[in-house]
């Protein structure tokens, strides 16, 4: 039997833009949205509340939400 589905995403969308600096490439990432997994595990429903703009150089990155919301705290 599959799990029931947790209000909670199990990813964090960002977009990530790297930047060139005098000491060096920097990176800022800008969260974007979620993902939430199917109940039989084999897929994601994105949501998105911020698209990035057309003209914008970067990519967007899935990270494990429980990891994302550990470096939040620890920011």
């Amino acid at each position: 039997m599959a799990e029931k589905q947790s209000n909670k995403p199990a990813l964090i969308a960002y977009f990530v833009q790297e930047f060139d600096t005098k000491d060096g490439t920097k990176s800022t990432w800008t969260r974007i949205g979620a993902a939430w997994a199917h109940e039989d595990g084999k897929g994601y429903n994105p949501q998105f509340d911020l698209y990035p703009s057309p003209t914008a150089k970067g990519r967007i990155v899935f990270r494990d939400a429980a990891e994302a919301e550990q470096q939040a705290k620890a920011a």
